[in-house]
């Protein structure tokens, strides 16, 4: 947040590589639109080099920063204060300085949430059954956060399986973890198919899946934003499902961090969609 000792506020993403991030093409929308004299930087940060940067952060002038792969993890384990979220997902992605602490959160579950209440409203009216292909962090967010929205069953397919047993160990009921051979005897009557794996990226296979079992009112999510439209979502849209993109949850993150930072809450607009929508579709 803005403040004397910052002058001009201050922040940035903390990445290895980072060039890639949409973070400053999303805040610096903002700062224009709400028209505060702020600015938002790329930090290339080498993983040795992350203890010394994020407990330098006041000198060099920030007022905090977003956190992204591969730095999660440590950067949690480097604040002073973190919260509840933070902890019960062992990372955080957004920092900030409050009484000279590095203080954590992690707003990837909030998103993931705030994307599914934009993109495909009503999807939890009928919440039963869920499946999550993946157990890295986005998945642990995600996880936790259809927990907290009252999600009945929660089915984790991961190709390791030992790796989503320890997942929904920490979590609890009602997550079930199934094998990937068994995962069509698990799509009739799902609510909600979200991938969660880096598969259909750009550059990655696609994730190989028939969605021909989904009832008609089944919502399917995917967190790749590159490209815009993965297979999967291509599927469900051919399918009439209605279809949420990892667009949504991008945009989502970045709202705490901007408040804590710039002292206004922005708004995930139509126009700032397309505005990152347009960048993601251009970039080679």
């Amino acid at each position: 947040m803005k403040s004397p000792a910052y002058g001009q506020p201050k922040a940035c993403v903390i990445g290895w590589p980072v060039a890639h991030s949409r973070s400053p093409l999303i805040h610096r929308f903002w700062l224009e639109r709400l028209k505060i004299e702020g600015s938002y930087e790329l930090a290339a940060v080498a993983p040795t080099d992350l203890p010394a940067f994020v407990h330098d952060l006041t000198r060099q002038g920030f007022a905090g920063a977003n956190v992204t792969l591969p730095h999660k993890q440590k950067a949690f384990e480097l604040c002073d204060v973190t919260t509840p979220t933070a902890v019960c997902l062992k990372a955080v992605n957004t920092l900030w300085i409050e009484a000279g602490k590095l203080c954590g959160d992690n707003t990837d579950a909030a998103a993931f949430m705030g994307a599914l209440d934009q993109d495909a409203p009503g999807w939890d009216i009928n919440s039963r059954k869920a499946v999550v292909i993946g157990a890295g962090g986005a998945a642990r967010a995600i996880v936790y956060a259809l927990k907290l929205r009252g999600m009945k069953r929660i089915f984790l397919i991961n190709r390791t399986r030992q790796r989503a047993a320890e997942l929904a160990s920490d979590f609890g009921a009602p997550i079930e973890v199934v094998d990937f051979p068994d995962l069509l005897g698990v799509l009739a009557g799902v609510n909600l198919l979200i991938n969660a794996t880096s598969l259909g990226m750009r550059g990655q296979p696609p994730l190989a899946i028939d969605l021909a079992l989904l009832p008609p009112d089944a919502v399917v999510s995917d967190i790749v934003y590159v490209p815009l439209e993965t297979a999967v979502i291509r599927a469900a849209k051919a399918r009439g499902l209605q279809a949420v993109s990892g667009v949504g949850m991008l945009l989502h993150q970045a709202v705490p961090g901007f408040e804590r930072w710039f002292g206004m809450k922005p708004c995930v607009t139509p126009e700032l969609r397309g505005v990152v929508e347009a960048d993601i579709a251009a970039a080679p």
